[in-house]
């Protein structure tokens, strides 16, 4: 049983706040943040919001050893009424407690945490950038505590949401970019942790992003584990194509993220009647849609960059160049449409947005 009082403890010691011109990701944090345990026989306990600092874990707490942790990416925006507000954070939620499952890690109340992350916001509202496109990047994770080197699921655990408002993730416009698709490295397979967002999927991917980035290359796109025929992920991103009018994505297979904004971009498409599709789409295909002038846009999709249009994709001495190396227009249309609800420039008329009271 969750306790529900949220002891909060005041940072005494406030740091200035940055620049919101010149804001990198991930690379500062606000003046507190929030904490909760678990044990076995208490359930998830002790949510409080105290200063942000250092924690103190013992070497031989399972973190260290067999990597069991979750985590999750959402975004506090600033709008121009001066309110703050989130999007779609109960979808989050729900994919923290998929990879929770997935990790043997034990559940938490979504309501509760929403709760949680709106009180934790509220505390750090004047953290909260002003300037375009900017924002509060926010990070809940989980990680194991108790201190044993047995291989089973740790008996204790700890889970924090630290802050960090971050800026435009195009500064100087919305450009395409180049990707490598990699056929040496793999991802995810099916019955691994791909679809959980989990640490170890992200570290096994930079020998091959070291790999593009030598090469001139922003990003890789994944092929499947297996057959190393099919399209899964771009980089950390969702991908769509848009062929001859239809606009495909990749279905969920157990080893692609289900993602919020690969989510919003789907039901956003169909309410515009555009004929999209999820399903298995292979390079080679692609490559004939290429070849036959039917490939018309392409794009990854995440929380980061909302849609990251693609520039040309790059496979063995096959080289894909995407409308000319230009954003297209329907990656454009869905990029000012998601980031104007979410900075409530826009109406949402599909109440996606929570006000952070």
């Amino acid at each position: 049983m969750i306790d529900v009082q949220l002891e909060v403890k005041e940072n005494p010691n406030k740091k200035p706040k940055p620049d919101p011109e010149n804001l990198q990701f991930g690379k500062m944090f606000t003046d507190h943040m929030f904490t909760m345990e678990y044990s076995r026989d208490k359930g998830w306990f002790q949510p409080q919001i105290v200063p942000y600092e250092p924690i103190t874990l013992e070497p031989a707490a399972m973190i260290f050893h067999y990597g069991q942790s979750v985590f999750e990416g959402l975004k506090a925006y600033l709008t121009e009424d001066g309110d703050v507000q989130l999007f779609r954070p109960e979808e989050n939620l729900k994919r923290l407690n998929r990879s929770n499952a997935r990790l043997s890690i034990p559940p938490v109340s979504e309501e509760l945490m929403l709760n949680y992350l709106k009180q934790l916001i509220t505390v750090e509202k004047d953290w909260v950038p002003s300037a375009e496109g900017t924002s509060l990047y926010i990070r809940p994770f989980i990680i194991a505590t108790e201190p044993s080197l047995s291989v089973a699921p740790s008996k204790s655990y700890k889970l924090m949401v630290i802050l960090s408002p971050v800026g435009s993730y195009y500064p100087e416009g919305i450009h395409p970019v180049s990707i490598q698709v990699e056929d040496h490295f793999t991802r995810a397979v099916r019955g691994g942790t791909g679809t959980a967002k989990t640490g170890g999927n992200y570290s096994a991917g930079y020998n091959a992003q070291e790999s593009a980035a030598n090469q001139g290359h922003a990003q890789v796109m994944w092929l499947d584990g297996v057959e190393k025929k099919y399209i899964e992920e771009v980089g950390s991103m969702n991908v769509f194509f848009k062929i001859n009018g239809q606009v495909v994505t990749p279905e969920l297979n157990d080893s692609i993220l289900e993602g919020v904004t690969r989510k919003s971009i789907i039901e956003l498409l169909k309410e515009w009647k555009f004929d999209v599709v999820e399903r298995k789409i292979s390079m080679n295909e692609l490559y004939q849609a290429y070849e036959s002038g039917h490939l018309e846009e392409a794009f990854g999709a995440g929380t980061a960059a909302v849609v990251s249009p693609i520039g040309e994709l790059s496979s063995g001495d096959q080289s894909m160049i995407i409308n000319g190396r230009q954003t297209g227009e329907l990656t454009k249309s869905l990029y000012s449409t998601i980031t104007g609800i979410q900075t409530g420039k826009l109406p949402d008329p599909f109440g996606w947005t929570e006000k952070v009271e």
